[in-house]
């Protein structure tokens, strides 16, 4: 769809996007992201919000150090600065309409593990590393990489001192995870407002680790997918594949297969919502200091009423002016293309 068609104006596009850039003093030709680079992110996200009556917030992912090496890293910015996916960015794109909104974290077919580190200021994304490595998911055939966008609620959080009563497990200490199944392939650190239709109950190690299966707003499918049930009979063998996929993803690493609550069912979309409810009950607790033994959770933001960990806009945009500027990818380990055969068993 070309802007024209939308009614949106490339000029006015451009000086938006160069104010974003250049809050707090960033300079619009820095190292960091090209400014045309930003206006197309911004663009894009503007030109789909004319689809749709669901209003689709205005953040700009913005990458520092290089892809693929320990110092890369993803921060987030408002139209006033830097902020905390996990804290900043409202859990409901619209409660009315039951629409949450989703930080996306890996986008569908690529393998490196990135995720929203809980322990940094501002919560960047990063590279997941185990023994020293940066971890990239392996390819188990017919898979390749992630089969879905995945990514996390924001204001969420798995209480790992809460025993899940369905589960009898505890929370995994993580924002609960999303699987959007939706047909646009998103970029690493888009958000954008997803309908939930239900959830998988992996337990990954003894603790309770929610998957919530969602859909894009805007996508052609949405308005067709209204419970669990749906997902079946739009996409069919997508949650069989799902199930199949986190069982197996860490046996080559020599791990048992990964179990799940319930034999693998999905639970339909009121029972995703009420788990959805109580993390960000546990996020609303955690972030106002309520939490015993958190303490390796940064729960610094720029927006929470009433935080004690509460940041002045200057001193977060001084945080994201001293991480390295953003540099051309590393090479990805060859391993990384291996495709691993195994038994579902």
């Amino acid at each position: 769809m070309s802007l024209s068609r939308c009614g949106v104006s490339w000029s006015r596009l451009y000086a938006t996007a160069k104010r974003l850039s250049t809050v707090a003093g960033f300079s619009a030709n820095g190292p960091n992201h090209s400014l045309s680079v930003r206006c197309r992110r911004y663009a894009a996200s503007t030109a789909t919000s004319h689809q749709s009556s669901t209003r689709v917030n205005m953040y700009v992912a913005e990458e520092r150090g290089a892809p693929f090496t320990p110092e890369y890293r993803v921060y987030f910015k408002d139209e006033s600065g830097p902020i905390s996916p996990l804290h900043d960015i409202p859990l409901w794109a619209d409660r009315a309409q039951r629409l949450v909104n989703m930080v996306v974290e890996v986008p569908r077919w690529t393998n490196a593990k990135m995720e929203i580190s809980l322990s940094e200021p501002l919560n960047p994304i990063k590279q997941d590393v185990k023994k020293g490595a940066l971890r990239f998911v392996h390819n188990v055939f017919p898979h390749h990489g992630y089969i879905w966008n995945y990514g996390a609620l924001p204001q969420t959080w798995e209480n790992p001192q809460h025993v899940d009563p369905a589960t009898q497990a505890r929370g995994d200490n993580d924002p609960i995870d999303v699987i959007e199944i939706g047909e646009r392939v998103a970029q690493r650190g888009d958000v954008y407002p997803v309908k939930v239709v239900g959830t998988l109950a992996l337990i990954d190690e003894g603790e309770t680790d929610w998957k919530l299966i969602a859909v894009d707003a805007r996508d052609p499918s949405a308005a067709q997918l209204n419970d669990v049930a749906d997902v079946e009979r739009l996409f069919p063998g997508l949650l069989r594949a799902t199930v199949e996929w986190f069982r197996l993803y860490k046996v080559p690493d020599g791990k048992p297969v990964n179990k799940f609550a319930f034999d693998g069912e999905a639970k339909d979309k009121e029972f995703a919502y009420k788990i959805i409810d109580e993390v960000h009950d546990f996020w609303r607790s955690l972030v106002n200091g309520e939490v015993a033994d958190a303490t390796n959770i940064c729960t610094s933001n720029v927006s929470v009423a009433g935080s004690a960990a509460r940041l002045e806009r200057a001193r977060a945009a001084a945080l994201l002016a001293a991480a390295p500027p953003a540099a051309p990818p590393a090479p990805r380990p060859p391993q990384v293309d291996k495709c691993y055969y195994l038994s579902n068993l």
